[in-house]
C-alpha cells in the first residue's frame, strides 16, 4: 500500500488487525472482529487508550470490536469506518437487542415509569438508538426505560432537510469532536444531520470535503443545504449568505453571514474557502 494509511479508518495496532488488511497491515493477529453496540449514553472515541478525543459515540452504535486489552476495546464504527478506542465497560452486553428507533429531538431523557413525574434514569442525545419494545399512548417503553414517543424516530424513516436537522442544535456548546452529547463540533454537526436524513456521511470535515456530494464551481449560486469548507471547517449554507455551523469563534451552535465568516476567518490566518459542496 502507497502513503501512509490514515489510522482514523485503519483498524490496526501493534496487536491485531482486521483480517481485510491481511497482507497490508503488520500484526500479530488477523480477526474478524466482533459485532458490539455501544450501551452507554455516549463514549469518547480515542486516538490510543486513555488518549484524546477524536469523536463521539452515541447510544445503540454499532461497532466492530477486534480486541479488549487492558480496560480499553479496539473498535470501528459500522457507520463509517471510524477507527479507535472506547473504554471496554461503554461496550453493551452481547445479548443487548438491536435498536429499532433513534432520539429524534435534540435530547430526552429515559424514565423510570411512564409519566411525567418518574425518575429519570438516563440522557440521551439526538442520534442515540434504542430498542423500542412496545407502544402504549404517548409513551414507548424501551430497553433503556421510557421515552416520550414524540421524542422518538421509530424504524428506518428518514428525515427530508438536513439544514432543519442541523437547527435543533442551535445554541448548543461547541465542543470539539463531539456528536451531540453536551456539545458538538462543525463535523460533528454536518454527520448528524445528514445521517436523520439517510445520507452516509464521514465523521471529519477533511473526510467531508472530499466525499460528500458534488464540488460546486466558483460561480455557482449557493442554495440551502450546500456545504461550505475551510481548511479544518464546515458550514451548512441555511440561506442567502448565511450559514449555520458549530464555531469555536462563538463557541456554539450559531447563525452567521458567509460573508463575514470568511472574512473573519481570513484575517485570522486560518485561509480562505478550499471546496463548496452539494449533497
Amino acid at each position: 500500500m502507497s502513503g501512509t494509511p490514515d489510522r482514523r479508518r485503519w483498524p490496526a495496532n501493534a496487536r491485531v488487525a482486521a483480517e481485510r488488511l491481511r497482507g497490508r497491515a503488520e500484526a500479530p493477529r488477523y480477526l474478524p472482529g466482533e459485532p458490539r453496540l455501544l450501551g452507554a449514553p455516549e463514549a469518547d472515541l480515542l486516538d490510543a487508550p486513555g488518549g484524546r478525543r477524536d469523536r463521539q459515540l452515541l447510544r445503540g452504535a454499532a461497532l466492530r470490536v477486534y480486541e479488549i486489552h487492558e480496560g480499553h476495546a479496539f473498535v470501528e464504527a459500522e457507520a463509517d469506518g471510524y477507527t479507535g478506542y472506547v473504554t471496554a465497560g461503554a461496550l453493551a452486553p452481547e445479548t443487548q437487542a438491536l435498536p429499532n428507533a433513534a432520539v429524534a429531538c435534540r435530547e430526552t431523557l429515559a424514565w423510570d415509569a411512564p409519566k411525567a413525574r418518574a425518575m429519570a434514569t438516563m440522557r440521551l442525545a439526538f442520534g442515540a438508538r434504542v430498542h423500542v419494545v412496545e407502544v402504549v399512548g404517548n409513551w414507548a417503553r424501551c430497553d433503556v426505560g421510557h421515552i416520550p414517543v414524540g421524542h422518538l424516530s421509530l424504524g428506518e424513516v428518514a428525515e427530508g432537510d438536513p439544514v432543519a436537522v442541523a437547527e435543533r442544535f442551535l445554541g448548543m456548546p461547541y465542543l470539539w469532536g463531539g456528536n451531540g452529547s453536551g456539545g458538538i463540533d462543525c463535523s460533528g454537526l454536518v454527520q448528524a444531520a445528514c445521517r436523520a436524513c439517510g445520507i452516509a456521511c464521514p465523521g471529519d470535515s477533511d473526510m467531508q470535503a472530499a466525499e460528500l456530494g458534488r464540488a460546486l464551481p466558483g460561480e455557482a449560486e449557493l442554495q440551502r443545504g450546500d456545504l461550505v469548507f475551510w481548511k479544518g471547517h464546515v458550514a451548512w449554507v441555511s440561506g442567502p449568505d448565511r450559514i449555520l455551523h458549530a464555531n469555536a469563534h462563538t463557541m456554539s451552535v450559531a447563525y452567521e453571514s458567509l460573508s463575514d465568516a470568511v472574512a473573519r476567518i481570513v484575517a485570522a490566518g486560518e485561509g480562505p474557502v478550499t471546496v463548496r459542496r452539494r449533497l
